[in-house]
């Protein structure tokens, strides 16, 4: 159908515009198609909510939803023939499902639990969404210390928090340290003082900083930071380079910190030591980060393992879960259940690093299902925050392969990759305009299995 090419080709392009590699340059304003089509904003204390959108577009479900099913024996046979494809091993679940209906069009071991990898974002995304809210923001302070001219900075769990040579101009805008060190140094003038002593609280987070199964190369390869409530660039050294990591990202967070006051007037202590901010101690500054649903949208466009394991936690401690790895795995179940989506999911980690999460791709076909049906506006950022297929995120450089190609721009699917283990789910519209989500996942995968899963893909996107 040449309109359903024209119809998604262009949204794909307005998007792949805006999404770049990895960071993405935009003005101050919030052009998120979640947030373009978002209903009654909740309140943001004390953060104002962000300006109206000056650009616009048609919400992510506009080209599909009213066309007849597709022909079960003729989708069942094409997809069965490519699942017997020997790149994708001998433990494979495949599922297709109609999001109007919630139907199954296909399943192959579609209740058998697999790791998923960083498909296991799309779980901690609706998690987030469901018990955060959408508008919701993390915020980072410098509150007063115990004594005189001693102040302390608290990490509210926001990896996001731009050191001072971070990129300007990145999606979804960054709150800052160096605003952070000048709104601190602003309130310190005003009561005549400029030395402190300064220190950082990053107890939000309790319990390991690693999770069960994560291999000891992740954090040396720049796949993830140890997890800690006050970071600066997700951990990174060099925030343009995914690698190295800082071995204390709270320290390493303070010590920029304490030369940005300096920038500003303010002389802090040379020794910077951890210590707990006293409840109710008078604030003095703070910096919020963009709201969830931008967050969720990074996470899943980018792959974004430290943002997901952040948002895991505060999902936790939204619950009343400890802050930690085992909180998350609770809490995350927790809220999956009350939202109908719990079936089949099993996760130890927010960002699918650990072998150890298992899910099945009925599981994750019918949570992007729920989704996008009408009745849960606020999980709709899980729709706009998937990569494209061809154009953006970890999908730009896939579906290049001629049975493979013809859907570019028609498919959106979060991927998901380890060692043996490739994964793929997301959402299509049909040739006829139906819209259909899907999960295919592979944990036995002798090598690497991404092109037979873009092919499975290409033929629900056709069917």
């Amino acid at each position: 159908m040449r309109e359903r090419w024209v119809v998604v080709t262009t949204l794909a392009l307005l998007q792949a515009v805006t999404i770049a590699t990895g960071i993405y340059a935009m003005t101050d304003g919030d052009f998120s198609l979640a947030a373009m089509t978002r209903q009654t904003p909740r309140p943001t204390e004390p953060v104002k909510p962000p300006p109206a959108p000056i650009v616009t577009a048609g919400p992510v479900l506009a080209a599909g939803g009213n066309g007849p099913l597709p022909t079960k024996g003729t989708l069942a046979q094409q997809l069965t023939d490519a699942l017997g494809d020997q790149a994708l091993g001998d433990r494979v679940g495949a599922v297709v499902i109609d999001a109007a209906t919630g139907q199954q069009i296909f399943a192959s071991n579609g209740d058998t639990g697999i790791t998923p990898a960083s498909t296991t974002k799309l779980v901690t995304s609706a998690a987030a969404l469901a018990s955060l809210g959408p508008d919701t923001r993390l915020t980072t302070r410098v509150v007063q210390g115990r004594t005189p001219n001693a102040i302390v900075l608290v990490g509210g769990g926001d990896p996001t928090l731009a050191g001072p040579y971070a990129k300007a101009g990145a999606y979804p805008k960054q709150a800052s340290l160096a605003t952070l060190a000048a709104r601190t140094a602003d309130a310190l003038h005003a009561q005549g003082v400029t030395k402190v002593t300064l220190s950082y609280d990053d107890t939000l987070y309790t319990g390991s900083p690693l999770a069960p199964g994560w291999k000891p190369s992740y954090v040396p390869d720049g796949n993830v930071t140890p997890v800690h409530a006050l970071m600066i660039d997700e951990g990174r050294a060099d925030p343009t380079r995914s690698q190295p990591r800082v071995s204390d990202p709270p320290q390493y967070a303070a010590a920029a910190f304490a030369r940005l006051l300096a920038k500003y007037g303010v002389t802090a202590s040379k020794t910077i030591k951890p210590a707990q901010a006293g409840q109710g101690a008078a604030k003095l500054a703070e910096v919020s980060s963009a709201p969830v649903y931008a967050l969720v949208e990074r996470t899943l466009t980018l792959s974004d393992n430290d943002l997901a394991e952040a948002l895991g936690r505060h999902v936790a401690i939204k619950e009343g879960q400890p802050a930690s790895f085992q909180g998350v795995r609770a809490a995350v179940l927790k809220v999956l259940k009350r939202i109908g989506a719990a079936k089949g999911v099993s996760v130890y980690d927010g960002s699918g690093l650990s072998p150890l999460n298992k899910i099945s791709a009925d599981g994750l076909a019918r949570l992007v299902s729920l989704a996008a049906s009408s009745g849960n506006f606020d999980l709709r950022p899980i729709l706009s925050g998937m990569p494209i297929a061809g154009f953006s995120g970890t999908l730009g450089h896939r579906f290049k392969r001629a049975d493979a190609k013809g859907e570019v721009g028609i498919v959106r699917a979060k991927t998901g990759t380890l060692n043996n283990v490739n994964t793929l789910a997301g959402y299509a519209t049909t040739h006829d305009g139906r819209l259909v989500t899907f999960a295919f996942m592979a944990d036995k995968v002798p090598l690497a299995a991404e092109t037979v899963l873009d092919r499975l893909a290409a033929i629900v996107a056709r069917s």
